[in-house]
């Protein structure tokens, strides 16, 4: 069987995804132990939430040149070019999961490669485990986008298979180790501007209801207030542009849509779900401004899109969530599905009126200068004209045709 490892010592430079801590830093120093390569760090802002600021004196710590630190602030591009496009998909993997953290990986990948070319790094490394979907999301994209780029994967190479094992190897190479992060961590959390998701440890046994710590993006929907919040978004081309007549930026739009969500309850889901890897696994995933945004875009292609046009991208659907999911964001298939998404919403334009209330988000309202809903056509008083309910009897009689045949024949043969 072929060995498709990178090899050690056969790198000399390499971009590593990096948060800044204990796994990432960990990881930063085995490279430079194990391969003996220099190390470019690599830290996306995608509205996780967190000070990123710790991570650069971090790098430096452990000896990271200044100029092989990059921290950049991806928020604008992530939700523009990777979470509209998606959301005008209305894609849902497996009819409930929004994707949250399945939309960031391609962009964290095409930035690692672009850095990688700008400084000449021949290889790349992600700190995924090989038990999950990340792994693939990440290697897919690199692949995809620099085909011989060489690949670090630690957590499928090394002996570090444990929180111990990690921590001793930490102190052994002086790294600074928090003092709330010695202890192993209740369940994992992953977090960006669409979600938050959390999962593993406590939260392993589907059958047992979630801790209220697990919640981190939204108040629990008892504790919401008692008064609606009625809020209107407006739409162009598919695409969220303005809250309550306010024009805005995507990331400014997705994060009031967040704030929105939060203090009305708004985006918990429980899920079980099916890995690309082959295993089922359950996690907690919190998308208050994500599931605002699917109820709303949803309402405005209901009175804008055509019948044939709507179920034909309902029908594409699951097939472009799976992609996501399964990490094919630059595959050919998916950019063909996303020119007919996109081709279905020249027309998708106008303003969505709801109502968010102890975690539900109700639609009570839409309208638009591209709207095919007629009340002339669906009124029960004279219609001028417009539909003359007699034709409807031919219509029936020439659908049942073929259920009709069918009758007679099973008539026929007795059965």
């Amino acid at each position: 069987m072929t060995d498709h490892s990178v090899k050690p010592k056969s790198v000399k430079k390499v971009v590593l995804a990096y948060s800044g801590g204990l796994d990432t830093s960990v990881i930063l120093k085995w490279l430079q132990t194990e391969y003996g390569a220099e190390v470019v760090t690599f830290t996306a802002d995608l509205g996780q939430g967190e000070e990123l600021g710790p991570a650069r004196k971090k790098a430096e710590l452990l000896g990271i040149k200044p100029e092989n630190i990059f921290i950049e602030d991806l928020r604008e591009e992530f939700v523009r070019d990777y979470v509209f496009p998606m959301f005008r998909a209305n894609a849902l993997y497996e009819g409930i999961y929004l994707l949250g953290t399945s939309i960031a990986r391609p962009l964290i990948g095409k930035r690692q490669i672009e850095i990688a070319e700008a400084v000449g790094a021949d290889a790349v490394c992600h700190g995924a485990t090989g038990k999950g979907n990340d792994q693939v999301r990440f290697e897919l994209t690199y692949y995809a986008l620099k085909p011989d780029i060489k690949v670090i994967a630690p957590w499928r190479e090394w002996s570090l298979t444990s929180r111990t094992k990690l921590i001793e190897f930490a102190e052994k190479h002086q790294i600074p180790i928090a003092k709330d992060k010695r202890g192993e961590a209740p369940f994992s959390v992953d977090a960006n501007l669409l979600h938050s998701s959390s999962e593993g440890k406590v939260l392993e046994d589907p059958a047992i209801e979630p801790h209220t710590d697990v919640f981190q993006r939204t108040v629990s929907p008892e504790d919401a207030p008692d008064k609606p919040t009625i809020i209107e978004v407006g739409f162009e081309k598919g695409d969220a542009v303005s809250i309550d007549g306010v024009a805005m930026s995507p990331a400014t739009i997705l994060t009031k849509l967040n704030a929105l969500g939060k203090e009305n309850g708004i985006g918990r889901v429980d899920l079980v779900e099916n890995r690309f890897v082959g295993m089922k696994s359950r996690g907690i995933y919190e998308t208050p401004g994500g599931t605002i945004l699917y109820a709303a875009h949803r309402a405005i292609e209901s009175i804008t899109l055509d019948r044939g046009a709507g179920h034909l991208k309902d029908e594409l659907m699951p097939k472009y969530a799976e992609l996501v999911y399964y990490g094919f964001w630059y595959s050919p298939e998916r950019e063909m599905l996303q020119a007919a998404i996109d081709k279905s919403q020249e027309h998708v334009c106008g303003t969505v009126r709801l109502k968010l209330y102890k975690g539900n988000v109700i639609v009570i309202g839409r309208s638009s200068p591209a709207s095919l809903y007629s009340q002339d056509l669906v009124t029960f008083e004279d219609d001028m004209g417009a539909y003359d309910q007699k034709d409807a009897q031919g219509f029936i009689k020439l659908n049942a045709l073929r259920l009709r045949t069918l009758a007679m024949r099973k008539r026929k043969l007795g059965k």
